[in-house]
């Protein structure tokens, strides 16, 4: 007897045929022709696959961009995991196992049970897949969170100031609520609780926004209103101020919202900014926290006043202990003599929490009674009361005493910087060798410091691992501390239009005046012993006096950058000088005797963009460490020019070249090429291409930036077969016959390029390649009319702004496109694999990034920020 298929197949074929009602003529197939449709089955199957992967590679990109997941996406990749989880595999395969699938009687019912179900699954993959055709978009941008999420900080002793906190907010005749306290009482941390707290208990109100106003001086009133676009999830537009209020004005009436305002120091109105008073009828709060009652009354709070108090004892006690190692924890539990001891100390503290916690981490790690009773002695014996600034700061002297002296002078070199300004760790490093206060070839003792000094809370971390900053009060303790002396004049970021007179310069060794609005400074001072002078950021300091230097023979330090100088006075008394920068300032030459600064090692030049002249005074300064010329006028344009051999200790250079040969030369000179940084190609005629692995000589390179290189049409981006690549900053600006980025597979030199700017290459199509850059932290396309394949959203076809974006960890974007953006960067397609897995949902997560060469540091992590996308004009 043949297999009774074959026998039957004709006969289904009959049956469907015949006109017999569709269920039967189904049946019948389903049971007769099992096995084409498990084969049709199994094709399906690799088809879903294969469309899942593609599906979950652009809900990655989506969620890549902070994006959320389209519901419909989901819920059919909630299907797709549920149709591929039913495995009939094993049942098919028992069947076929007996080797008669329709001859022996006993397989018919499982026969008849199993074809269904395959015919069934079948059905329901293939209308999966034609579902997927349907979609449209895969993601959407959400709308702002109604609370963001602030730092968790222990709020011990705080729970009654927070429930009454609570109580005035669920309060409708209270509108405006002011928190008052000294500076380090913790009213930054009640706040940051209470908003926390209001995401779990926010009920009606559309939106919770926390900012930092810290109006000591000048009131920020564009970084306000960033702050209040951004949580509203608005486009920035760049308009005037007052503009800006009006339109953030007429929003915020339109909701009901909490506005928590952190460090107000002195009265504003806020319809200035854009913020509406709240009253009961809109039923919106503003809660502003204060160190002056008056601020409270000015800005209508005067009936809902807070006072925040300091911690009793006991309180004080378990903050203390919050901070202390294992060891101190279980050595003040178990000693009463040492308990005592730990008393002593927080009923010194006076219960201020930023006290308690800086001095807390100083002893954090006392295990035996000698140290607790050394730590106490070192306090004082004064158990009264704690009111003023000035016995906080005799307290928090007990943990700048624990430092050594050289980790002392690098304390106080901080509190040189604004208020509330970030300090760049590079920065201060920089600074410390060039005063003496750690060696000059041996950075990485700052960096050693600078952790010491945020493990003694005395320097704060911030969202950049690149980044430090001071709290307030601990930068007024570090300026009380250098004024015993009178050995600091610091004036930054005061919007000082005149400099202090000259009587005032005499006998600080510090002084800095960055961040001000100077104008001129035309006196001679008598600064003979002056160390340091910071000037940068005063953007109208136009000129100095003729003998402005002549009785600075001790100054070290010199920072003019970012100024107007366009001429340095006489500067042949500065035979001691070891840093000096000159950046971005419309410089136009040095002085001829400009190399009698012989003890320079840092010279900063770059982006000196009128500088012509240097009379070969570079090349003389033969104790130069680091010499940078990047983007500076002042570019080398013949190769008899290129005559930096004699700086021997040259460590890093930042050049710009103006000529292929210099060009040539400069790849192939040692150790100039190994020492060079940041390159800058500019005007460098009938240079055709570039391939980027000529450039394996320069092995430290970081920045390239190439501009009005009019014949370029080709960059090549060849394989780093080695892993060397430092690159990680790469300009592409105004290259108007580039037309191809060749990036070879990775490895290649393009790697670990964190920053991207392509600026009116306006042939160049195609840049997907950026896609695959997995260190890629900042994206800026400007004014490139080729380019289409483009990652945005219009709100319609006359809008010329763009939808915001929530650019998320990794990736930030800033992107100035032409009216005809047309679609996302192209997915790569999935591998293909043999054996799909079936039990797990077929989604991308975001790898994790591979280790980046010796010398690289991982991407900083980045917090999300919304980006205005705008249309640039043409």
């Amino acid at each position: 007897m043949g297999d009774l298929s074959d026998a039957i197949e004709p006969t289904c074929e009959c049956i469907n045929g015949t006109g017999l009602p569709a269920v039967l003529a189904r049946e019948a197939s389903s049971f007769f022709l099992l096995e084409n449709h498990w084969q049709l089955l199994q094709e399906a199957i690799r088809e879903l696959i294969a469309v899942a992967q593609s599906v979950g590679i652009k809900v990655t990109e989506e969620i890549n961009k902070s994006n959320k997941c389209d519901p419909t996406v989901e819920n059919w990749q909630d299907e797709v995991e549920r149709i591929l989880a039913a495995d009939l595999e094993e049942d098919y395969n028992r069947l076929e196992g007996c080797g008669c699938f329709c001859n022996c009687p006993a397989n018919l019912a499982r026969r008849y049970h199993l074809g269904k179900q395959i015919v069934e699954k079948l059905e329901q993959v293939n209308r999966l897949i034609n579902k997927e055709r349907q979609f449209t978009r895969y993601g959407y941008t959400p709308a702002p969170e109604k609370v963001e999420e602030r730092p968790y900080t222990k709020t011990i002793g705080m729970e009654p100031t927070l429930e009454l906190l609570h109580e005035y907010f669920n309060d409708e005749t209270r509108s405006i609520i002011g928190i008052l306290g000294d500076g380090g009482i913790g009213k930054t941390t009640l706040l940051d609780a209470f908003n926390n707290d209001l995401m779990k208990q926010c009920r009606s109100f559309h939106v919770v926004i926390f900012i930092d106003v810290s109006n000591l001086k000048k009131l920020d009133v564009v970084a306000i209103q960033r702050t209040i676009t951004e949580r509203l999830g608005l486009p920035w537009v760049d308009t005037d101020e007052r503009s800006r209020a009006k339109i953030l004005s007429r929003v915020l009436s339109q909701k009901q919202f909490v506005i928590i305002l952190d460090d107000v120091r002195k009265e504003f109105q806020m319809d200035v900014v854009g913020i509406p008073t709240p009253n009961r009828k809109n039923k919106s709060k503003i809660v502003l926290a204060t160190r002056d009652e008056t601020v409270c009354s000015q800005m209508g709070a005067q009936q809902n006043i807070i006072h925040m108090k300091v911690l009793d004892e006991d309180t004080s006690l378990e903050l203390l202990k919050w901070n202390l190692g294992t060891e101190a924890l279980n050595a003040v539990g178990t000693e009463p003599i040492i308990e005592s001891c730990a008393r002593e100390i927080v009923r010194a503290c006076g219960g201020l929490p930023l006290a308690l916690n800086v001095i807390g981490k100083s002893v954090a790690g006392l295990r035996n009674l000698r140290d607790w009773k050394d730590a106490r002695k070192a306090m004082g014996t004064d158990i009264g009361n704690f009111y003023g600034v000035e016995q906080m700061f005799q307290k928090l002297k007990y943990s700048y005493n624990k430092l050594d002296k050289q980790v002392k002078e690098c304390f106080l070199y901080c509190t040189l910087f604004p208020a509330y300004s970030s300090i760049r760790k590079k920065q201060l490093v920089k600074y410390w060798m060039a005063e003496g206060l750690i060696p000059a070839d041996e950075p990485w003792r700052g960096y050693r410091i600078i952790k010491k000094l945020l493990s003694a809370c005395l320097l704060q971390s911030t969202n950049s691992d690149l980044k430090v900053r001071l709290h307030n009060v601990i930068r007024e303790f570090g300026l009380w501390l250098a004024s015993k002396d009178n050995i600091f004049l610091v004036r930054s970021g005061q919007g000082l239009e005149n400099a202090p007179s000259s009587d005032q310069w005499e006998g600080p060794k510090r002084i800095s005046l960055m961040s001000n609005d100077i104008r001129s400074i035309y006196i001679s001072p008598n600064c003979a012993n002056l160390e340091t002078l910071l000037l940068q950021n005063n953007p109208n300091l136009n000129s100095l006096g003729r003998n402005f230097f002549n009785s600075m023979s001790k100054l070290r330090v010199l920072d003019l950058s970012n100024t107007g100088i366009k001429e340095l006075p006489d500067c042949d008394q500065l035979v001691l000088l070891q840093h000096l920068n000159l950046s971005q300032t419309p410089l136009t030459k040095l002085p001829e005797k400009f190399s009698v600064l012989r003890e320079l090692k840092h010279l900063d030049l770059s982006v000196t963009e009128h500088l012509e002249e240097t009379f070969d005074n570079c090349s003389k300064l033969l104790n130069l460490r680091v010499l940078n010329l990047f983007r500076s006028h002042y570019g080398i344009r013949d190769v008899s020019n290129l005559n930096l051999n004699s700086l021997e200790r040259l460590r890093f250079l930042g050049i710009a070249i103006h000529a292929e040969e210099v060009l040539k030369e400069l790849k192939e000179t040692d150790p100039l090429a190994k020492s060079t940084r940041r390159l800058s190609l500019k005007h460098c005629e009938g240079m055709e291409s570039i391939s980027v692995a000529g450039f394996n000589k320069m092995e430290h390179l970081e920045e390239l930036y190439i501009e009005s290189c009019d014949a370029l049409n080709k960059l090549v981006v060849d394989k780093d077969e080695r892993g060397t690549s430092h690159l990680q900053v790469l300009t592409l600006w105004e290259l108007h016959s580039l037309e191809t980025i060749m990036v070879q597979p990775s490895p290649h030199h393009f790697e670990n390029l964190r920053e991207l700017t392509i600026h009116g290459c306006h042939i160049l199509k195609n840049i997907s390649w950026v896609a695959s850059l997995e260190y890629l932290d900042k994206l800026v396309l400007s004014n490139c009319d080729g380019i289409r394949q483009i990652v945005v959203e219009m709100r319609n076809e006359t809008d010329t702004m763009v939808i915001f974006y929530k650019i998320p960890l990794g990736i930030r974007a800033d992107l100035f496109l032409n009216p005809d953006p047309c679609s996302l960067f192209a997915p790569t397609p999935p591998r293909s694999r043999n054996h799909p897995p079936r039990r797990r949902r077929p989604r991308l997560r975001r790898r994790p990034p591979r280790p980046p060469p010796s010398g690289l540091r991982p991407a900083p992590d980045l917090s999300p920020a919304s980006i205005s996308l705008t249309l640039a004009a043409d």
